[in-house]
């Protein structure tokens, strides 16, 4: 697929795209998630802000199906709010998850995050709209529920 614009080509990647592509997912804060027994990429994790000085954002992962259900997304996803809220020192930090997908609404409540509501036929995909839950979580919250047992 390739569509032209006055200035621009969208066109889908190549191999050779990828040094580009790291160099800015780099700025994003999307990292590997590896495996430590054998270094096995199983996915990725992230967290994106609107700007440099934003005080909230959203965080996102994704595990080859083969790992799910082992606990690695939750592990990953604490480390990224972790991050963000000690790191980045951001006030809010909220993610989405298709409203069938119990697994991933079960990380985020894991975490911590409280659900915010459903945004009904927001993503559409397979054929199909999809609804979408919306959770998020305040630095106080976050602070307050790192203290309590996991």
């Amino acid at each position: 697929m390739e569509i032209t614009t006055e200035r621009l080509i969208l066109r889908e990647f190549k191999e050779s795209d990828w040094p580009e592509v790291l160099a800015y997912q780099s700025i994003k804060f999307q990292l590997a998630v590896v495996l430590k027994s054998g270094q096995q990429l199983i996915g990725n994790c992230g967290i994106r802000m609107e700007a440099a000085d934003a005080h909230e954002g959203d965080i996102g992962y994704e595990l080859s199906p083969k790992h799910w259900g082992c606990g690695y997304a939750t592990e990953a996803a604490r480390a990224i709010v972790e991050y963000g809220f000690t790191q980045l020192r951001l006030h809010r930090i909220w993610s989405w998850c298709i409203a069938e997908n119990a697994g991933s609404a079960g990380v985020l409540q894991k975490l911590g995050m409280q659900a915010e509501g459903r945004l009904r036929d927001k993503e559409y995909f397979k054929g199909r709209w999809w609804d979408t839950l919306l959770f998020g979580m305040l630095d106080y919250e976050w602070k307050a529920h790192k203290i309590l047992p996991r």
